[in-house]
């Protein structure tokens, strides 16, 4: 049999396969262990991504559909092949739509920013702007676009307000007004997931840096959100949320498709509490200020401070790893590091960003240094940090909006931090909420 450039392509996708991924389990999720990889030869250890699963699987979960795919410069095999090139060259899948979330389907754009509608160079695939769409209106996108199934597949970094897994949550439910099924394939959650941290959303706090009432270190892989979303607030006739403040969309009404058709390819080779530098996985920026695993592992806490007048580093090459404003000096570096917090060193720092807050300014302010990542907590030096800079600098505000109240989920860090609260006051504060978020988070949980 001869077989065209595009098998030829596709098959060349799944060499190296070592074996099946295994049936999809009753609940419409790959199990997580037994699986093969695409691209590059195995290396001992290294973990292998839902597509990788899917591929090594033949695509069977996509037989017969017509697939669209909702992606970014992070859904890539092992070998760093984009995934829409590999599925659009294999006959065994109808690929027929991409779509692109905040910051695009090619990475380009800033934070509340999107690259629009367009047509891919590589495929010829038209490509659907997601960004700032979400109900009826994204519904309509996926209707428009001819597709019976929505695949997922973009590299989360943990934190709550990233806005990805809100457009995972947005398509499952779009997906469900339209009639559409799900599948979201898996990738690892790069600052380990071994617990969940932070303040749990409060729902009138709603918005597009968080839809739902989870905790703001969720400590959960994509898939594993997705279960829970389908689970817990995507039931018949549930309220959605009132999303308010930046890209908030238009999601109003009530959620009364009901849970989404949804199946999950889990990973193979992923153990909770595994950092993305134990995957052997390549790492590609999900946004353009997130550049390293390290930045990823700061997120949480310190991108509280785009809620405040001092720089979150963006517009410097190590964007939330310093922090800063004109005026600042090593007072604050110091009262940080009096406060003991585990895992973290804080180090007088000066930059000057070229871009965003403070642009064109030299900035001073700190660096964190996290030498012990087990024991780190960036929420609670999150906290710790905005305790401080506000005890030492004369001059910290929050923005005007109060944006600091949608990233932390309510009011209460600004009013307890406003109250002259300490980390463990301002932490105590959520402890209640956390634990009840916990449990439920164990009965979606993948991966031990």
């Amino acid at each position: 049999m001869t077989l065209s450039r595009r098998g030829v392509l596709g098959l060349a996708g799944v060499v190296g396969s070592a074996g099946a991924a295994g049936a999809l389990g009753a609940a419409g999720t790959a199990p997580a262990a037994g699986a093969a990889g695409t691209g590059a030869p195995r290396a001992a250890g290294r973990v292998r991504t839902g597509f990788e699963r899917l591929a090594a699987d033949g695509y069977a979960v996509l037989a017969g559909q017509k697939v669209g795919v909702v992606t970014n410069p992070t859904g890539i095999t092992a070998d760093a092949r984009h995934l829409v090139d590999v599925l659009h060259a294999d006959e065994r899948v109808d690929l027929v739509a991409v779509f692109g979330p905040e910051h695009g389907f090619r990475g380009t754009a800033q934070a509340g920013d999107s690259e629009g509608a367009s047509r891919d160079p590589a495929t010829g695939l038209p490509v659907y702007d997601t960004y700032d769409k979400s109900g009826q209106r994204l519904a309509d996108v996926f209707t428009a676009a001819g597709i019976d199934t929505v695949v997922f597949d973009i590299q989360d970094v943990g934190a709550r307000f990233y806005t990805y897994i809100w457009t995972l949550y947005d398509c499952m439910r779009a997906a469900a007004l339209a009639g559409k099924a799900v599948v979201v394939l898996d990738r690892p959650n790069p600052v380990g997931g071994r617990r969940a941290a932070g303040p749990v959303l409060e729902r009138p706090y709603a918005s597009f840096v968080g839809r739902e009432p989870i905790a703001l270190a969720h400590g959960m892989t994509a898939a594993e959100l997705a279960r829970l979303f389908n689970g817990e607030f995507l039931a018949p006739g549930r309220p959605a949320a009132r999303s308010t403040g930046r890209s908030a969309g238009r999601s109003a009404g009530r959620s009364a498709a009901g849970p989404v058709r949804l199946t999950t390819v889990a990973m193979s080779g992923w153990r909770r509490g595994s950092f993305f530098g134990e995957t052997g996985l390549p790492w590609v920026p999900p946004s353009p200020n997130m550049p390293t695993p390290d930045t990823a592992l700061a997120y949480a806490g310190t991108c509280l401070f785009e809620g405040t007048n001092l720089s979150e580093g963006r517009g410097t090459t190590t964007p939330f790893e310093v922090l800063g404003a004109e005026g600042i000096d090593r007072r604050w570096a110091e009262a940080a590091n009096g406060l003991g917090l585990p895992g973290v060193w804080f180090r007088e720092a000066y930059f000057t960003p070229t871009f965003s807050k403070h642009v064109g300014k030299v900035c001073g302010g700190v660096r964190l240094i996290v030498h012990d990542r087990e024991a780190f907590d960036p929420v609670r030096a999150g906290i710790g940090l905005l305790v401080t800079a506000r005890r030492v600098w004369s001059g910290f505000g929050w923005r005007a909006d109060h944006w600091i109240d949608r990233l932390t989920g309510s009011d209460r860090v600004r009013t307890l931090v406003d109250a002259g609260a300490g980390v463990e006051e301002v932490a105590g504060d959520w402890a209640a909420g956390l634990a009840r978020f916990e449990a439920v988070r164990g009965q979606y949980l993948l991966y031990s």
